[in-house]
């Protein structure tokens, strides 16, 4: 079991910065990725930004050269540094984990609770 705790959102003006933090507990050191998520009002959820236990990054279109995800393993924290922040930026940010069992063969999503991000002046 993975749990996950997302924080840093709040509302900032066009052209601002913020940095999200997903902190997890549980069995950490089964989990292979973890990614940024995102869910606009009236909008499906999408994916803003992964990384794999190895530190392999991969950003949507919308957020390159605009957003870096990171993670501290020793802090068992995720952490999405988003600049240049955008009116269309505004949502509910998720973070998510998979972990991946190889006996039995079987993977597990998890889910944090969300932080609102609102941009606007």
């Amino acid at each position: 079991q993975v749990h996950l705790v997302e924080s840093g959102g709040g509302s900032v003006q066009p052209g601002g910065s913020l940095r999200l933090s997903c902190t997890a507990s549980g069995s950490t050191s089964s989990i292979n990725y973890m990614g940024w998520y995102r869910q606009a009002p009236g909008k499906e959820r999408e994916v803003v930004a992964g990384i794999t236990k190895n530190g392999v990054t991969s950003y949507t279109d919308s957020v390159t050269g605009r957003a870096t995800i990171s993670r501290d393993d020793a802090k068992n924290t995720m952490y999405l540094q988003m600049n240049s922040l955008k009116p269309d930026d505004t949502a509910v940010y998720y973070c998510k984990a998979i972990v991946i069992t190889i006996t039995p063969l079987n993977s597990h999503e998890y889910w944090g609770q969300g932080t609102q991000v609102t941009v606007s002046s």
